[in-house]
């Protein structure tokens, strides 16, 4: 290998190959830091696969993007970390990573970057690569509508061309003069406009006519840690008013399921009958009557399933107490913020005990007038997200690397 060419300095940086394959076809670096963001990617790559099918698809991701032919440098899970404070005893660890991750791209000098969410991580490597000449791109905006409104700054100096997956967000960065591509919500197209509950209650094993809440205390570890207590006091004190209720509680891995079960046996709440699920967490939403949900993207899969929820989260008390004045808005649930209003409640930290979370799920459960409004409006919303987001993504990826489709 001749020395100073750009493979020599990728060997050099850490092994990776350079920018371009043997078929002229171009590098692309993608970096998603969750399960949410390896999804959206996912996607993306969906898209851009029949456009670029020799291109080389790498950097971090999850399963979702190594079925579409994704190389994942570095494992997800390595990069997943929730919180204020939480994220202190792993600081080193991701600044590292993040390092190593700059050194060999700028070696390689791929056609684009593309940050999938996880702003912390990805905004700062988008503006090193930024400054050295490599397009890059951010696929869903930071929530500087509802909190930390400052990152504009940072994002208009930062990223080349955002992607955008609710429409109010358009004006936003045209605003801030930013490049910008409004490409829906890939869980509107993968969720169906009219579920199947029948055919997702046979999947998993439950009677057509039980009576079914599904819990969802997080994928991640610490969500489980703050959540899973109070989510499990609230389904045994629903048992008490309804003794016939069925619960599902799908688990985002082995290490998730282990340590959910650990949780509740500490509590003392392992009577407590729950059928746990290995992933499934489409099919346990789809199945249910009603949802009892950490906030995040799961609470939007529940409204694209039109069911009712409530939405609820606990957090260490001193990020909670650092957070709870961060906000722009009343509402931190997602359909919540889409609809404007309070369509759902939303219970958190010292609010989300047991009793009140049993009380507001009682009512999701039983007042049929509420269910059928919240079909129509989540209906509406739902309309409102849809889009053929791989298209449309990989279209404004293919503009920004100078490739007609």
């Amino acid at each position: 290998m001749r020395e100073g060419s750009p493979n020599a300095a990728a060997a050099a940086a850490g092994g990776l190959p350079a920018a371009t394959s043997a078929a002229g076809q171009p590098s692309i670096a993608i970096v998603a830091g969750e399960p949410s963001g390896d999804m959206l990617a996912a996607r993306l790559l969906a898209g851009l696969r029949p456009h670029l099918p020799e291109a080389r698809f790498h950097g971090i991701g999850g399963p979702a993007m190594i079925a579409q032919g994704f190389q994942s440098d570095v494992p997800l899970e390595t990069m997943t970390v929730r919180g204020l404070f939480e994220i202190i005893p792993r600081y080193r660890e991701l600044k590292r990573i993040q390092r190593t991750l700059r050194d060999r791209l700028l070696a390689e000098r791929p056609a684009v970057f593309i940050g999938a969410d996880y702003p912390g991580f990805n905004l700062g490597l988008e503006g090193e690569l930024k400054a050295a000449g490599i397009p890059t791109m951010h696929y869903i905006g930071p929530q500087i509508w509802a909190w930390r409104g400052g990152r504009i700054k940072k994002i208009v100096s930062n990223v080349s061309h955002m992607l955008v997956i609710f429409p109010f967000e358009e004006e936003i960065y045209r605003k801030a003069g930013v490049p910008v591509t409004y490409v829906g919500h890939p869980l509107a197209e993968l969720i169906p406009l009219v579920p199947d509950v029948t055919a997702a209650r046979r999947h998993l094993g439950l009677a057509d006519d039980a009576r079914v809440v599904t819990i969802m205390p997080g994928s991640r570890m610490g969500e489980l840690k703050y959540n899973t207590a109070a989510f499990m006091g609230a389904a045994k004190l629903l048992l008490q008013r309804e003794p016939s209720l069925h619960f599902v509680a799908p688990m985002a891995g082995e290490k998730q399921k282990e340590y959910f079960t650990k949780l509740v046996r500490e509590a003392g709440l392992q009577d407590v009958p729950v059928q746990l699920l290995d992933g499934e967490s489409h099919a346990a939403i789809c199945a249910a009557d009603a949802v009892l949900v950490a906030s995040g993207t799961a609470s939007l899969e529940v409204a694209l399933y039109k069911k009712p929820m409530v939405i609820a989260y606990r957090m260490m008390r001193a990020s909670w107490e650092i957070m709870r004045h961060m906000g722009y808005q009343p509402w931190i649930g997602l359909p919540n913020i889409l609809a404007r209003e309070f369509l759902v409640p939303e219970l958190l930290q010292h609010h989300a005990s047991p009793e009140s979370l049993a009380d507001h799920l009682w009512k999701q459960l039983t007042d049929e007038a509420h269910r059928a409004n919240l079909i129509r409006r989540f209906t509406d919303m739902h309309h409102s997200l849809l889009r053929n987001s791989a298209e449309a993504s990989a279209a404004a990826v293919l503009n920004v690397i100078g490739r007609t489709r």
